[in-house]
């Protein structure tokens, strides 16, 4: 992977939740859970800031770790869809959900445009379902080239050298969510160990590699 040669301005943005789930749609009728928000997730939180995809930059790409303190499971109302006029009956399923996460990420584009939007968000801020409301804090901040620590980074498959899980996550949704782009990641659901390095070309000053992930704006 290519470095970068200078150090770069960057918008470190924290966001935490008390309890947040993420389902994984490739299990069609399943209740199946992820152990991190996929990009495309973290895009529809990024567009609810400004009000709408239709204000965020197509180039939008970011960075992102993430972490949750523990697991649980309970019981959800589910309301199978189906064509119309079709009745269908509610059930009740478990779910799993995450406790006390954490969402970092950097973006190194549009940085005024993002603090602001963080500051006063136009839509309160949710982290996957609509009832998962959450907070960010956000500070300007500089990356450097370099190697770091893997961490419980989410990364691009490509990035050599790297642990974890790979899975198929939904990067870019369409605005008719007819359309799904889905790419390969890889995470370290309980971190790395902390003498795994990796190059992802840019790192923090406290030694978190730093990886851009794909662009997820629909178009």
């Amino acid at each position: 992977m290519t470095q970068a040669l200078e150090p770069t301005p960057a918008l470190e943005v924290v966001v935490t939740c008390p309890v947040v789930s993420f389902r994984n749609d490739l299990y069609a009728g399943l209740q199946v859970d992820l152990p991190c928000p996929p990009p495309s997730t973290v895009g529809g939180m990024l567009a609810a800031t400004v009000g709408g995809w239709q204000h965020v930059p197509l180039h939008t790409r970011f960075a992102m770790t993430f972490r949750a303190e523990g697991t649980g499971v309970d019981l959800e109302t589910y309301h199978p869809l189906a064509a119309p006029g079709v009745p269908t009956n509610t059930t009740i399923k478990d779910r799993n959900f995450l406790a006390q996460i954490t969402l970092t990420l950097w973006l190194t584009s549009e940085i005024d445009l993002w603090a602001h939007a963080f500051r006063r968000p136009v839509c309160p801020l949710r982290l996957g379902r609509s009832q998962d409301l959450a907070t960010a804090r956000t500070t300007p901040t500089t990356l450097h080239p370099g190697p770091g620590t893997q961490g419980h980074a989410v990364l691009p498959v490509d990035l050599p050298e790297t642990t974890g899980t790979r899975m198929r996550l939904s990067t870019a949704i369409s605005f008719d969510r007819t359309r799904t782009r889905w790419d390969t990641y890889q995470y370290a659901r309980t971190g790395a160990p902390p003498n795994q390095t990796i190059d992802a070309g840019q790192v923090t000053a406290s030694g978190q590699a730093v990886a851009l992930l794909p662009p997820v704006h629909p178009a």
